[in-house]
This record gives structure tokens, sequence and C-alpha cells, in this order.
């Protein structure tokens, strides 16, 4: 049975800590004078590249001007992505960021100016203030009058878990520092009390409006009163002054998440379900002229975020039309795209034009490039992701995948990591060596083996486009 615990406790953890391909970037790795340091927070490398992100990550948090776009563009493998992942641990969670590869546009349940709106609508936020009715301050009794039918409990204890709270009533004592009172319970009250397993000793707030009863800790004056308390047991002070207060409760959605609870008949469900589908515009001015009432009231603040667009180049003549008008709106984000296209055809056109944008486009862009990673910074690279996915590696054979990587791609190096893992430990060994990525080198085939192969195999391959063997050797000089 021990054995089936530690598995099942095993796979559990095995499903929360899943590591992805930038699960080692934890933000730009910029000091106190926006400086790039050379290798901090999982970034190695790119230093121009991260000083330009640090100034956009800087007009992000002023949020006074909207609708800027920015351009990530370089070759496949120099840290595209990785830039845009540290914008976003950089920001927190208080600023909204919306992610979407350009090919997700392209589906049949949504248009696609449709579905660039919510996405747009999804890197906005609101943050929405208002004044709650408080009581607060420290359980001194609580007692709970039960029919005669059931066994009555009094003193500073609440009733069972199991029990009812149909035809009870109660009286609730609370103190602070100042002053101290005794409260009526009903049997709703009653119910949230038994819930948050409340005893005398507690600290609680209770919203007066809602009747939610929120535990904050044990009293410091009654830490006295047991010998052992558990890990999780927090301690707080007595409250002061007056025990009913007026607090202000800051609530931070997004425009999408208001768009989609005012356009369903299932209302904030359809945000769990996914099936958002097309919302209406009627409703969307309607909910820009309630937030921009509550602008006006000072009840809210608008949070411009950040919308990521990967694959740029795969957007049509139509979606960057679209964006043209978008960024133009007081309320739209910080759009940062990026793509790994030189000069290619727009998509939807028989014009060609740099990265597959049009020129129109291309001028409200801030332009930042990224260059390939020197050998030196690839093996910082490898050093991180073997150590972020737990691989414990001998130096000659990080020699070795440095050397590999520098021949055929980072991508395919890092992808060689685990598989030479998974190789040493089918012989039994602990420390990953250079038999290993050689075993696997010899496995797996990067792109220029690949076409190599297919080169010298192309005539047994069904619709070879190469008829001859000279046309074969030609394509592969070229």
């Amino acid at each position: 049975m021990a054995e089936l615990k530690r598995l099942s406790e095993s796979r559990d953890l095995t499903r929360i800590e899943r590591i992805g391909a930038h699960s080692h970037i934890r933000g730009l790795g910029l000091d106190s004078s926006m400086e790039a340091r050379d290798t901090s927070e999982g970034m190695v490398g790119q230093l121009h590249a991260r000083r330009a992100s640090g100034l956009i990550l800087q007009l992000i948090r002023q949020g006074k001007i909207a609708g800027r776009a920015v351009l990530l563009a370089g070759q496949p493998g120099t840290g595209k992505t990785a830039l845009a992942m540290g914008i976003a641990k950089s920001l927190g969670a208080e600023t909204p960021f919306a992610s979407v590869a350009a090919s997700e546009l392209f589906s049949l349940d949504l248009s696609k100016t449709e579905a660039l709106t919510q996405a747009f609508r999804r890197a906005i936020g609101v943050r929405i203030k208002e004044e709650a009715e408080i009581i607060e301050g420290e359980v001194v009794e609580i007692s709970i009058d039960r029919p005669l039918s059931a066994s009555g409990v009094g003193g500073s204890s609440v009733a069972p878990s199991g029990a009812t709270a149909a035809g009870k009533s109660g009286r609730l004592t609370l103190k602070t520092t100042d002053m101290e009172t005794v409260y009526e319970l009903g049997g709703k009250m009653i119910e949230a009390l038994v819930k948050e397993k409340v005893q005398s000793g507690d600290v609680i707030a209770l919203d007066m409006a809602s009747g939610k009863v929120t535990k904050l800790g044990r009293s410091i004056g009654r830490s006295r009163d047991y010998d052992a308390v558990g890990p999780h047991t927090k301690f707080v002070k007595c409250p002061d002054g007056e025990l009913q207060k007026r607090k202000e409760v800051v609530h931070c959605v997004t425009l999408h998440e208001i768009d989609v609870i005012n356009s369903r008949t299932q209302g904030f469900l359809a945000l769990f379900t996914g099936d958002t589908g097309e919302i209406r515009a009627e409703v969307r001015e309607q909910i820009d002229t309630k937030v921009a009432e509550w602008r006006e009231e000072g009840k809210a603040d608008i949070v411009p975020g950040v919308l990521f667009i990967d694959e740029v180049h795969m957007l049509d003549i139509e979606c960057f039309s679209f964006l043209n008008r978008a960024l133009e709106n007081d309320m739209a984000p910080i759009l940062v795209i990026a793509t790994n296209r030189g000069i290619t055809s727009i998509r939807g056109t028989n014009y060609r034009s740099p990265h597959g944008i049009p020129p129109d486009f291309l001028d409200r862009l801030l332009i930042i490039t990224t260059h390939p990673y020197t050998e030196d910074e690839i093996r910082k690279i490898l050093d991180i992701r073997c150590d972020e996915e737990d691989v414990e590696m001998s130096a000659d054979a990080k020699v070795l995948l440095t050397k590999i990587g520098v021949e055929t791609s980072l991508r395919y190096a890092i992808n060689l990591i685990t598989s030479a893992a998974l190789a040493c430990q089918r012989r039994k060994g602990k420390v990953v060596e250079m038999e290993d990525i050689s075993r696997v080198y010899q496995l797996f085939l990067d792109v220029k083996r690949s076409t190599q192969y297919l080169m010298e195999y192309q005539s047994q391959y069904m619709f070879n486009e190469v008829p001859g063997q000279a046309d074969g050797e030609d394509a592969m000089q070229s």
C-alpha cells in the first residue's frame, strides 16, 4: 500500500511540475538601471534585444500610451518567444498578458476579425474598485441555540459540520482593542461560521452584503492556549478601532470576461466551457460605455496589457488591415509580434515584403532584432536546461553537446538532453557521459542529416520531386 501511495504522489507531482520549452525563463534579466546582465533569470546573451525589451516593459508599466506595436524579428532559435515570456514574467499577474499564434485565428468557429477582437480584449484589464461594509474582530464567544429535538452546543465551540442550520439561532461576541459587541446570528450566518470552523480566539472578517466569512488567523493573545499548533496556523494581532468598517475591495477582470458574462445566458460559466462564440458589437459598445462611466466616477481603472502574436507572417492582408485600425483605439493594448521570416509574400496577395508584413503596418512597428547565439552562450543555455530538466551531465558530455548545438541547432541539442538522460538510465548510470550523447545523436537525426538521407534514397520514396541523381546532387549543393 505504501508503494502505491508513493507512486500516486509521484504521478501527481509529475502532472503539476511539467517542464516546458521556456519554463526556465523568470524575467528579462535586467538590473536596476535597465542594463542586461550576461546571464540572469534564465536569459542568456541577446543583450541589445533585452535592453530594448526593458524599455518596452517600462512603456507597458506606465500604461499611458496605447496602441504601440513591437516586432521581434530574427532567425529560428534565437530567443524571440523567450523575450516575450520574459516580458510576461516581469509584468507579474496584475497586468494582462494574452498570447496567441497567428495560425489559431483561422478557425471554423469564429471569423478572423472576431478572434482578433477577443484576443485584444483579453489583453485589456479593468480594475474595479468598490467599498464594502465589513465587521472585523476577534471572536470572544459563539453560542448556538438549537430546537429542543437537537442537542445544544454552547460556549466557545461551533456546531458539528454535519448539523443543519434550520431552526437555529445564536449569538456571536466580537471584540477589538477598543470595543466589544454581541451580534444575533441567523441560520445562514451559522452555516458560514460552521463551514469555516470558526471558534473563540479566531480573528474573522464578515462581509455584511454577502454574508461571507473569512478567517484571518488566530489571535496572538490566544497563542498560549495550546501546547501545540499546526504548521499552517497563522497568528495575527487583534484589530483596533471600530468593529464595523468600510473597506475598498479591488476586482481585476479583462474586457473579454465582461463581454462573455454579458453575452451568454449561462453567464460566467461560459468562461469555463470555452463556448464564447461570436459576441455582438452592441454588447461590446454597451460595456465600453459603462466602463467609461466607471472611469469618470473613479470606480474603475483601465490596465492596458500585452497581446503577443507569434508567427505573425501567417496573418493575411485582411488581418493586417484590422490591426492597423485596432491599434488606433485609445483602449488598445501593447502589441508584441514575432516572426522568423525574411522577405516573403504577404499572405492573401502576390506582393513580397520584409517579414511578410505590409509596409504600412511595418511603419507602425518598433523592431527588435535577435542574433544567433555564440558557442559560449549555447553552452550556458544548455547548462540552464540541464538544471531545469534535473539532468546531471559530465563536463565532456556538455562540450560534445555544445559542439552539436553549434553544428546543427540549439533546439536539437536541447532535445537531446532528456533523451541522453534516459539512455544513461538504461545503462544504470547516474551521470550523462559522452557515450550517451553519441548514442542518441545516432538514433535521432537533425535536419541536415535527414535531408542528406532523403537525397540518397529519394528514388525509393513516393512522389519525389528530384527525378535524377544529378538533380539531387545540385539540390544538396544549393
